[in-house]
């Protein structure tokens, strides 16, 4: 049962595609543990913009980050012992990259060097990061998802402040994955893949996080909700990998637009850009590609100042 009308549909068309000489399909270690065993030649994820415009993004399985410029011509920025997940650039130019293999990481977008950031808390490894935010203070929030699901909802939300403190706020999530703050920072929204949920996290000034709560319930299929983002008008875009789309929904979570992939069902990550930032570029990851749709309401910018 739906209490509201069917969204809206609003088409894709794709932007550009991982180059064939970047490509080869062969089994790894993230693949088997991800993907079924199936062999595969990239897993697109993480996408940013910078001031230039330009387009990073991550290749999971084997370490890489590229970056895409505004004609859809690509480059190879590194390739490095990682599983790099999620990518978000802060105001001063720094790229910082959730590493699902290395926990946070730094990526100098000249040299493609890549150093540590934060490996460890307290002396002991992450699960699995996921995905990452910058607040306008500069505070980094981020998911450690790991291997948890409904079989074990031990998923993570953690806060890097600007002082270096960190700080695990909810410790009780079966499969934490795209985040997002809001522009004022008091509350968190956060994909939970597993429970095909996306829960809202209030940030109260006292620093103690309760009243955790549903925000919205997608309808299921083989995969769920993974990267986020926020509009200018607060409305939120949910990729629901394995449904092959996009969802846009209110600050009250009324079902708006339904964005839908013209190529494949690995809807994972988006970031809006383009002209007036109304655009919507999205990872597709069972083909390489990065769909594209103009939408009206341009999206709310990532970096954490200016």
């Amino acid at each position: 049962m739906s209490w509201f009308a069917p969204p809206r549909r609003i088409e894709t068309s794709v932007f550009t595609r991982l180059p064939d000489r970047f490509r080869t399909a062969r089994r790894t270690a993230w693949a088997d543990g991800n993907q079924g065993g199936r062999q595969i030649d990239s897993f697109l994820e993480g996408p940013s913009f910078d001031r230039a415009g330009r387009l990073y993004v991550t290749d999971i399985p084997y370490g890489r980050v590229f970056r895409v410029d505004p004609d859809g011509e690509w480059t190879q920025v590194t390739e490095y012992d990682g599983w790099p997940n999620g990518l978000k650039i802060h105001a001063d130019g720094r790229i910082v990259i959730t590493d699902y293999k290395r926990g946070l990481m730094l990526l100098d977008p000249d040299s493609g060097r890549v150093t540590p950031l934060l490996e460890t808390a307290a002396t002991e490894s992450f699960k699995g990061v996921n995905d990452l935010v910058f607040a306008r203070s500069g505070t980094i929030y981020f998911t450690d998802q790991g291997q948890t699901g409904m079989h074990d909802p031990t998923g993570r939300v953690w806060r890097l402040g600007t002082d270096g403190r960190l700080t695990c706020l909810v410790d009780t999530i079966p499969s934490p994955n795209g985040i997002v703050v809001d522009a004022d920072e008091t509350f968190l929204l956060v994909a939970v893949t597993r429970a095909n949920q996306v829960w809202r996290i209030p940030l109260p000034e006292s620093g103690l996080v309760t009243k955790v709560g549903v925000f919205v319930n997608l309808h299921g299929g083989p995969g769920g909700p993974d990267g986020l983002a926020l509009d200018r008008d607060g409305n939120l875009l949910i990729c629901h990998t394995g449904f092959g789309s996009v969802w846009r929904v209110s600050p009250v979570a009324e079902p708006l637009d339904r964005i839908v992939s013209c190529a494949g069902v690995g809807t994972t990550n988006l970031a809006f850009g383009g002209e007036g930032n109304r655009s919507l570029f999205i990872t597709e990851s069972r083909t390489g590609s990065i769909l594209r749709a103009d939408l009206e309401t341009p999206g709310l910018p990532m970096y954490s100042h200016t």
